[in-house]
């Protein structure tokens, strides 16, 4: 009989790791993937073939995953099946919606991309591959311009509304000194331990890559937008009028909802409802500071008294740059593990600034040597609002998206690389979303104003479910939208305008934050009801970071757990 339960015991031993070892050998394969040949696309292979090839790649992927038995692994490794599996699943969906035809958003686009590679140049190294890159755009070029043409042909491309203002995307680089490009600006500084003779040959060829590759590709691009898109792209704004649109705005919702539980509809309803939640908050703080005047009358006042406005770009990043270092002092009242990697506190570069929202976190690598950067957007000083930089800083720096994707970078061989990578925008959006309302516990606010600017950017998200589908799935115009915004919300006028923009070009992803935000929110209200004394917020939140990126039903499945185990003792 024992020697039954024994062999009983082996089989089952050697079976659970066989779904393990099978588990990790995909992954593996998946990780060591190489899309393209860097040599030969030193800035990506753009192709359709590429997408194609792609999602070939990702189907295979997804047959290998259906043979194991999630029963027989760990919570580690359910998760980055479950991660892997939503992330092939999406590559799938890249291709069969023909997603890589329409690569422009209302502030961004593969053009403009290109800013990212403009980074200090630390040793030769970094200069070969920089200047490589400066050379490669022409083949860049080649490679999306056709598949801009065939969105256009498709009807997939974006609508004509949201690119006022987006000439500024390459007329900033078409500059008739190559020294004043901003391309050329790492070549200002370079590494100090070159010869004299080895940086004179560096800058010659510096020279030659903005005056023959830089310059004249912008004005390739220039022409295109302003020849070819700009009169023959789509005049409608919802999605969901252009082909398979409504099946595409569906999967987008599950997407970045990282869950199929949710409908246009459903979302809609669950904006509305937080909308005049949070008014009654704001409508408190009003009656509060004594204001005599409507609703209406005190947004004006807010976005027009002078007071509430940075008078220099200098004095806007030095308010911000006080706020973050007020939030680093309290992160060990609220967390049991900090991150290594600092970060830093910049403006957001002239070259994209003007299309760009008032503020975003730019990550690095685990081993990239530089810090994490929270970027101030200082164009523009009448449309950036004192009262919300605390919100704005706390969401994009500490304890937001900077804490937790450093963290994320930093868990090492605990788990795959590709999820130390990974950026689901329900989990970090609802993540950022959910730290401005823990600012108010850690003291940040200060002021009944600031207190108002975190009510302004909570109902600036609840907002966005209600415009985002009424755009998408109920056939809204942008004057509805622009609309609803300015009377909901005390944002500037100039950033409603840049912020429905976005949602026009960026289906569904606007819905992240707010539903993300609602589940960690009722998380930690069912923690706290349930384990009442027991409830620790360091421990809390620990649950929530430890494993890094995951899905928001992996997220309940987690915290349903630790109140469990928690009550058990």
């Amino acid at each position: 009989m024992k020697f039954n339960y024994l062999l009983i015991f082996v089989f089952i031993f050697f079976s659970c790791n066989s779904d393990k070892k099978n588990l990790e050998n995909i992954i593996q394969e998946y990780q060591n993937h190489e899309s393209y040949d860097y040599k030969e696309y030193p800035l990506g292979n753009f192709s359709e073939n590429h997408f194609k090839q792609e999602k070939e790649f990702a189907v295979n992927i997804l047959s290998k995953l259906s043979k194991i038995d999630v029963n027989k692994l760990d919570e580690n490794d359910n998760i980055s099946y479950e991660l892997l599996s939503f992330v092939l699943n999406d590559i799938i969906a890249y291709y069969d919606f023909e997603r890589f035809l329409n690569p422009l958003l209302s502030d961004s686009g593969f053009h403009s991309s290109l800013v990212y590679n403009v980074r200090p140049l630390y040793d030769y190294e970094q200069v070969k591959n920089y200047l490589n890159k400066l050379n490669s755009i022409p083949q860049y070029v080649d490679q999306y311009l056709p598949l801009l043409r065939r969105g256009i042909e498709k009807g997939v491309s974006q609508p004509l509304i949201i690119f006022n203002g987006y000439e500024s995307t390459y007329n900033d680089h078409i500059t008739d000194n190559y020294e004043s490009n901003y391309f050329y600006s790492p070549f200002k500084n370079l590494p100090k331990d070159l010869s004299q003779a080895h940086k004179d040959s560096i800058l010659i060829e510096a020279k030659k890559a903005i005056e023959k590759n830089v310059v004249p590709q912008f004005v390739r691009i220039k022409e295109f937008f302003e020849k070819e898109y700009y009169p023959n792209t789509r005049k409608t704004i919802g999605v969901s009028e252009t082909p398979n649109g409504s099946e595409f705005y569906q999967n987008r919702i599950n997407y970045y909802t990282t869950s199929k539980n949710y409908t246009a509809d459903e979302i809609h309803q669950i904006g509305l409802n937080e909308v005049s939640r949070i008014k009654k908050e704001m409508i408190k703080i009003i009656e509060e500071l004594r204001f005599k005047g409507s609703f209406e009358e005190f947004f004006k006042f807010l976005r027009t008294d002078s007071q509430f406005y940075a008078k220099t770009p200098e004095a806007l990043l030095m308010y911000a740059r006080d706020i973050s270092k007020r939030a680093d002092e309290q992160l060990p009242r609220f967390f049991k593990t900090l991150p290594r990697k600092p970060y830093g506190v910049a403006p957001v570069p002239d070259a994209i600034a003007p299309k760009y929202t008032g503020g975003r976190y730019v990550g690095t690598s685990k081993n990239s040597t530089n810090p994490g950067y929270y970027w101030v957007n200082t164009y523009d000083l009448k449309s950036r609002t004192l009262y919300t930089i605390p919100a704005l800083t706390v969401h994009e720096a500490v304890p937001g998206h900077h804490l937790q994707s450093a963290l994320n970078n930093e868990l090492g061989d605990s788990i795959p690389r590709f999820r130390r990578n990974l950026y689901l925008s329900a989990y970090g959006e609802g993540w950022g979303l959910y730290t401005e309302f823990l600012a108010d516990e850690m003291g940040i606010y200060t002021t009944p104003y600031e207190q108002f600017g975190k009510f302004t950017y909570e109902m600036w998200r609840a907002c966005r479910l209600v415009i985002d589908t009424g755009i998408h799935a109920k056939g809204w115009s942008r004057e509805e939208a622009v609309d609803f915004m300015s009377k909901n919300t005390a944002l500037s006028l100039h950033e409603v305008n840049t912020e429905i923009d976005r949602y026009i070009s960026w289906p569904g992803q606007a819905l992240s934050y707010k539903i993300g935000e609602l589940k960690i929110r009722q998380l930690r209200n069912k923690a706290k009801k349930e384990l009442k004394e027991k409830f620790d917020i360091r421990e809390f939140h620990e649950k929530i970071l430890e494993y890094g990126t995951v899905t928001l039903s992996t997220l309940e499945r987690r915290i349903n757990n630790y109140i469990s185990e928690k009550k058990n003792g």
